[in-house]
Parts: C-alpha cells; sequence; structure tokens
C-alpha cells in the first residue's frame, strides 16, 4: 500500500515535457513557418485544461470553508 502511494506522489511530482496537441493538429501547424500559430493553439489548450482544475479547487475550498465555520 505504501509504494502505490510512493509511487502516486512521484506521478504526481515528476513532470515530462510535452506538446499538447493532437496528431493532426501538430501536423497542420508544423508546416507553418513562424511557428507562432503552434504556441497560441498550446497556450489555449493549457488554458482550457486549466479551468476544470480551478473551479473545482474554488468548490472544494467553499465547502471545507462551509463545514470548517460550522464546528
Amino acid at each position: 500500500m505504501k509504494s502505490k502511494i510512493v509511487l502516486t506522489l512521484i506521478m504526481f511530482v515528476v513532470f515530462v515535457n510535452s506538446n499538447a496537441q493532437c496528431a493532426m493538429c501538430r501536423a497542420v501547424l508544423e508546416s507553418e513557418e513562424g511557428q507562432t500559430a503552434a504556441k497560441g493553439i498550446n497556450d489555449g489548450i493549457i488554458y482550457l485544461m486549466a479551468i476544470p482544475y480551478i473551479l473545482i479547487g474554488g468548490l472544494g475550498y467553499f465547502i471545507y470553508r462551509k463545514l470548517k465555520t460550522k464546528s
């Protein structure tokens, strides 16, 4: 059980440098010379990915605060 927890923590701590594009988007955007559109697409994907985590974190904090004030 302890090894599963350690492995999970390691997976959250270690980051792999990767691109946030699907194969089709990557193929189309690599043909562009300036790569400015590819950078914009990557930033947009990361932005869209972060919003649900921020919302769930805010909801969790709100619930925690409500439960903390009741006790």
